[in-house]
């Protein structure tokens, strides 16, 4: 089973993180920020990835370090239940429209991390939940987890519809990525032997 178990302690959060890439996308994301919490579900229950998240931050702050310690663990958790990657498809991409957004993801699980994010969310907050966190919890999902992962908005006006509509295209996205690919269930998905 590729699964993996992750834990992060620091001075500012404390994360533990359980995902099984060969799951139904059940989940269980309890991180005290309850925005992100609903945005965690969409992107396990769209990309059959199972996930246990358990955060703890310094909400007394704000909620900044324990979304981007979150994105950390979890891309973490990616590396390592995909192992070797060997038998994956690697590559995935989604077009995902939410009522007034579309949202675009194309992304490669190629071990060399890389993050463009052409998203404007226009409101600063949705609910108490600071919009610029959607885009630095995609940046160290991708840094930790070796994603060259591409955001790009191409609708939207509800804040709200294009941060969910981006959560859920990479979950599309993912779960291509992280599928076996039947007619190459035994090999490295690269020329070079190794990802």
């Amino acid at each position: 089973m590729r699964s993996a178990k992750i834990s992060r302690q620091t001075a500012e959060t404390e994360i533990s993180v359980e995902v099984n890439l060969d799951g139904t996308g059940q989940y269980d994301n309890q991180t005290g920020v309850g925005f992100f919490d609903h945005m965690l579900d969409q992107l396990a229950r769209h990309s059959l990835i199972d996930m246990t998240i358990r955060a703890k931050g310094d909400y007394h702050i704000d909620d900044h370090h324990t979304v981007e310690d979150t994105g950390i663990a979890l891309g973490q958790a990616l590396t390592q239940a995909l192992g070797d990657k060997k038998g994956i498809r690697r590559y995935g991409e989604c077009h995902l429209p939410m009522d007034d957004a579309q949202v675009r993801c194309a992304l490669d699980l190629s071990g060399r991390p890389f993050l463009i994010w052409n998203v404007e969310l226009p409101t600063h907050k949705i609910g108490t939940f600071d919009t610029e966190l959607v885009r630095e919890f995609f940046q160290a999902l991708a840094t930790h987890g070796g994603v060259t992962l591409h955001i790009d908005q191409l609708h939207g006006f509800n804040s709200h519809h294009i941060a969910e509509a981006a959560f859920k295209a990479v979950a599309r996205a993912l779960r291509l990525a992280v599928e076996t690919d039947p007619r190459k269930a035994d090999a490295i998905p690269s020329t070079k032997g190794a990802l």
